[in-house]
């Protein structure tokens, strides 16, 4: 009988460690999810500030869209703007909008020639986050130069920011704000 009853209580004891494992590795489990869950709150709140190695090598980037020609939408935005104008959208790494909104650190440029082949100009957008510009977006946009480096203008400033040229940039592409602001994709 003594026997059995340590027998009961060895018993007892291990059935009640194997609940107190089993309700540990859970809590641990339901903590980690938890926090794997705000870790993705944070990034929405991420910025990405480009610098001139953003854009470098932009012409090997994925061509999403080409389009030839005047554009009346462009009017006079962009450089070039004629029936010789021939222009080039390069999405880096072929991003894609999710659920929508295309995530912050998406860059795009936009390469623009004339029928000679010879560069107009080039523009470009990237998702920088954090609030840098809520009403267009969270988008930067950018004058570069030939080699991508971000141009800068006759006084040494960087042609970059939410009201470059005045505005026109944020202005036009507010026409495509059911598309993130972009319109070739």
């Amino acid at each position: 009988m003594h026997y059995q009853l340590c027998n009961n209580s060895t018993m007892k004891a291990n059935i009640i460690l194997t609940t107190l494992s089993t309700i540990l590795v859970l809590s641990i489990t339901l903590d980690s999810c938890k926090k794997d869950s705000t870790s993705e709150q944070t990034n929405t709140n991420t910025e990405f500030i480009a610098d001139n190695s953003t854009f470098s090598d932009f012409m090997s980037w994925p061509l999403q869209a080409e389009k030839n020609g005047a554009d009346p939408s462009l009017g006079m935005a962009h450089a070039g703007n004629d029936s010789t104008a021939n222009r080039k959208v390069h999405f880096k790494s072929g991003v894609n909008p999710v659920n929508g909104v295309y995530p912050v650190g998406s860059v795009i440029v936009k390469h623009t020639t004339n029928k000679a082949g010879t560069l107009n100009e080039l523009t470009a957008m990237v998702k920088r986050g954090n609030n840098f510009n809520p009403s267009k977006g969270n988008w930067e946009f950018f004058m570069l130069k030939p080699d991508g480096s971000i141009a800068q203008d006759s006084t040494g400033m960087s042609m970059r920011g939410a009201n470059l040229m005045n505005g026109m940039c944020g202005s036009c592409h507010a026409g495509a704000s059911a598309k993130d602001f972009i319109f070739s994709k």
